[in-house]
């Protein structure tokens, strides 16, 4: 099942078509998605990244898309051997490789070495949203190093924008301000918003995306309507589409198992519409069901095969006797 596929699913079962109804469909769908990546760990949903380490630095940016670590690899650049570390808490590796202080008050640093521990530190200082890895003891050279990791995949959704190019045209005359959830108009989509800023001169200096909307293609033209912002003057301003995740509209949870997909999203659709608990809990229990499939999927026939575990052997007596 693609994107397109599910939305007018979703649509055909709560037989609506409100226009703000069918806008907030994405966002369903992306509720339904994260309550599921983190509840299964999909083995088909593992991503390896490798970089490599500065000297000295116990600090590890994660990848954006990071969800939960899988293992963390230091490769000796000599040997090409993997070495993977332990996972630790942060306190066990303050307390085993303490700083250095000369006389009790100049820092020294952190004892260096081949990292052995790691522990998950913290937001990266560039960007909160993000995680970070902290290793102990710090690295004495420059080790090539590789994560293996569960990730967030790309939504299903289809053509939501991720980045705008430069500004292409500032524009004239608009109101001085800041403008939240500004509509933004043209382009092959819908839906996108972004915060604008129109500097002293009447133009526009920034904008930055709130929602990326959904079947934008990159190039597209984007602009926005006077009257969403100030006094409702001005003309002119540009902007084009960089880039945009998904084009395709599809996904491994779509391409491999829709229901517990689809079931989320009716659950987030009937909350949204203010439905009866029992339509509510009806499918909340679906959504379970489908989501307790595809964990059996994730966390048990994944990570096995009969040469190693024999063939897998499920309870077929309906009577409750269990079958040999």
């Amino acid at each position: 099942m693609n994107y397109v596929q599910l939305q007018q699913l979703i649509q055909d079962y709560a037989e609506n078509t409100e226009a703000l109804f069918v806008q907030d469909i994405p966002k369903f769908i992306q509720q339904a998605e994260t309550r599921i990546y983190n509840f299964v760990q999909l083995p088909s949903l593992r991503r390896n990244v490798t970089g490599t380490m500065t000297v000295g630095n116990q600090y590890v940016s994660l990848p954006n898309d990071w969800l939960s670590n899988y293992s963390v690899a230091i490769i000796d650049p000599t040997t090409l051997t993997y070495t993977y570390l332990i996972n630790k808490d942060v306190n066990f590796l303050r307390e085993a490789y303490p700083t250095v202080l000369n006389n009790g008050t100049t820092y020294q640093g952190t004892p260096t070495g081949a990292p052995k521990y790691y522990a998950v530190f913290g937001s990266q200082y560039s960007n909160q949203n993000e995680m970070s890895l902290m290793v102990a003891p710090a690295p004495d050279q420059a080790y090539p190093l590789e994560l293996h990791y569960f990730y967030y995949p790309a939504t299903i959704v289809q053509g939501v924008i991720n980045g705008l190019s430069s500004i292409t045209n500032a524009g004239s005359l608009y109101t001085p301000g800041v403008y939240s959830q500004v509509p933004l108009t043209g382009g092959n989509g819908s839906y996108a918003t972004a915060t604008v800023t129109v500097s002293m001169t009447g133009s526009v200096s920034s904008i930055t995306l709130d929602d990326g909307g959904v079947f934008y293609v990159p190039g597209d033209v984007l602009s926005f309507n006077a009257a969403s912002i100030g006094s409702g003057t001005g003309s002119g301003f540009t902007i084009s589409v960089a880039n945009i995740s998904n084009a395709t509209g599809t996904s491994w949870l779509g391409d491999n198992y829709d229901p517990v997909l689809f079931y989320g999203a009716m659950r987030e659709a009937m909350l949204f519409m203010k439905q009866e608990q029992d339509l509510v809990t009806y499918y909340e229990n679906k959504f379970q069901e489908a989501l307790a499939e595809v964990k059996r999927l994730g966390d048990g026939l994944d990570r096995g095969d009969a040469y190693r575990d024999g063939q897998t052997r499920l309870n077929t007596n309906l009577k409750g006797n269990v079958a040999s």
